[in-house]
């Protein structure tokens, strides 16, 4: 292993960030191009300002906020004392309306830029930044999906974090599979309607930071037909706005195994009144919005906690001493921590290129950002999260005995972003997503296109997109020919992409700042081959439909 990674400094993840933003995905050009310019020095001004907020108010915090965690008692659920103040500096910074649009009180500025806050904030304090994650989802379905005149009533206080906003979806048998959505919407006859029913998992569903949450709620009409297309979306407050409480409470909160301090709530409708969103019986269209952008969130959220599992294990290892030496002098912590470093960084610029094309999707009408931003959603999301996992658990191996105890700090980090795997679609089912439906929608284009920038970026990555091309074409002619053989191969074929397009990533990163030469000659050299084994599992679908049961 080449000595000069763990001697040479490297930059920290907002330095990251600012690199990223402006030298690889060249945001300063895209703002310049859509009108609304955007210099590197805003960029990296708003970067600083994020990085000192959460290294301020969340990182002191965030390990006496998950041993308090949230608390229900007759209905009342109460977080951690120092998220008020928390809180009240997110409010105070103007932070929630930073990718919001303007004439809902909110900064307009970019996607991409909105993520690599986001990664500062979770790293700091993954719980905590569930509340305004969802927040921003609310404001996104309801900036498209709204009428003006609930717009005006909703927006501005969501965009200044008056109010938080919830994602109702999952009910007892209603998990993956949304047809079974079972809570009714009945027309109250003055044009709004009443919720009945249960919706579980809900993510700061009731809490003590603000007056008022806006719930946005999947639900059946009276006459709706089955299946998914009888769904639709309802808003319903937790407060109206004569003063008086909603119909509806918290009828509990979870015993989870991490983001203690994020309550997630039973949340029960009892002939709340709600108004509805969209069209009739279109609600998952409204909601999927919603979970979209939520997708690449939690991508994110996997790389922040790679980043806080880092800056804690080489902290320790700088300062452990064993064999009458650091043990980050050591080889294989070495190679542990470079792994660490190397992954969460191949993440990172690979969430910013997805909001990149995000950015030129919505800003400059690009249909090919649009196609990009589509096929790199389920990768961010399930590979970072993977990843982020891999490397919680490496940090742990990192601190040794002292990992596995909780005062460390580094055990909270794996409980942390277990969850990052499963909720917003399990990764399985991004995988499923990946092949069935964004590969062969433009028959291989898109990720055809992704694959030749990968090979032209480094000779190292030929090998690697040689095989994702040959592995594209199997996946093309499974799913026409056998979609279950497809779906049995779906979750290898997703993470021999993160692989690959991780590699990608890191060699521009490499051509552009040499100081990143030697973490993307590791990668490429100890990581990459990752991606080979994956692939190589691809063509063996038969041997999974043969254990299932009949």
């Amino acid at each position: 292993m080449n000595a000069s990674i763990s001697t040479v400094p490297l930059p920290t993840p907002a330095e990251d960030l600012v690199f990223g933003l402006t030298r690889i995905v060249d945001l300063p050009g895209l703002t310049a191009v859509a009108g609304a310019p955007l210099g590197a020095e805003d960029i990296e001004a708003v970067i600083n300002e994020a990085e000192r907020f959460s290294r301020e108010r969340l990182w002191p915090d965030s390990q006496a906020a998950d041993r308090h965690g949230a608390v229900y008692e007759n209905g009342v659920v109460r977080v951690p004392p120092a998220y008020k103040d928390a809180y009240r500096g997110w409010i105070e910074g103007g932070w929630q309306g930073l990718p919001a649009p303007v004439e809902h009180g909110g900064q307009g500025l970019p996607q991409s830029l909105w993520m690599a806050v986001q990664e500062l904030v979770c790293a700091a304090d993954m719980a905590f930044s569930l509340c305004p994650l969802l927040t921003a989802g609310a404001i996104e379905a309801l900036e498209r999906y709204a009428t003006p005149e609930q717009a005006e009533r909703w927006l501005p206080r969501l965009v200044s974090g008056e109010w938080t906003g919830t994602m109702n979806l999952t009910e007892p048998q209603a998990g993956s599979d949304l047809s079974q959505v079972r809570t009714r919407a009945e027309p109250a006859g003055d044009g709004t309607y009443r919720l009945h029913g249960q919706k579980i998992y809900i993510t700061w569903g009731e809490h003590d930071l603000t007056p008022n949450t806006l719930h946005l709620v999947l639900a059946r009409l009276p006459d709706a037909p089955p299946g998914t297309r009888g769904i639709s979306l309802f808003a319903a407050p937790k407060v109206l706005e004569d003063g008086k409480r909603n119909a509806l409470r918290c009828g509990g909160i979870e015993r989870k195994l991490g983001i203690h301090a994020s309550p997630t709530c039973t949340m029960l409708f009892e002939g709340a009144e709600a108004e509805l969103v969209g069209e009739e019986n279109r609600g998952l269209n409204a909601m999927f919005a919603m979970m979209n952008a939520a997708r690449l969130g939690v991508g994110v959220e996997g790389v922040a906690q790679g980043a806080r599992a880092l800056a804690l294990a080489e902290a320790y290892a700088a300062e452990r001493v064993q064999g009458g030496r650091s043990i980050a002098q050591h080889p294989d912590v070495a190679r542990m921590l470079a792994e660490i470093r190397s992954v969460t960084l191949a993440g990172r610029l690979l969430a910013l290129e997805a909001g990149a094309a995000l950015d030129r999707s919505r800003m400059a009408g690009d249909k090919g950002a649009e196609a990009r931003v589509a096929l790199l959603t389920p990768i961010v999301k399930a590979w970072c999260t993977d990843r982020g996992v891999d490397c919680a658990s490496l940090g742990i191996q990192v601190h040794g005995g002292m990992g596995f105890v909780e005062d460390a700090g580094a055990a909270q980090v794996l409980r942390d972003a277990r969850i990052a795997p499963i909720y917003e679609g399990t990764n399985g089912i991004q995988a499923i997503d990946l092949v069935v439906r964004k590969v062969v929608r433009d028959g291989g284009a898109t990720m055809r296109g992704l694959i030749e920038e990968a090979r032209a970026s480094d000779p190292r990555l030929a090998a690697g997109a040689d095989a994702m091309a040959r592995a594209t074409d199997w996946v093309l002619a499974a799913s026409s020919r056998d979609p279950a053989a497809a779906e049995a191969s779906a979750a290898a074929y997703l993470d021999a992409a993160g692989w690959v397009l991780g590699g990608w990533m890191l060699a521009r990163a490499a051509a552009v700042d040499g100081r990143y030469a030697p973490i993307a000659d590791f990668y490429l050299r100890r990581l990459l081959p990752r991606a080979g084994a994956r692939l190589a599992e691809i063509e063996s679908a038969d041997s999974v439909l043969a254990l299932l049961p009949p």
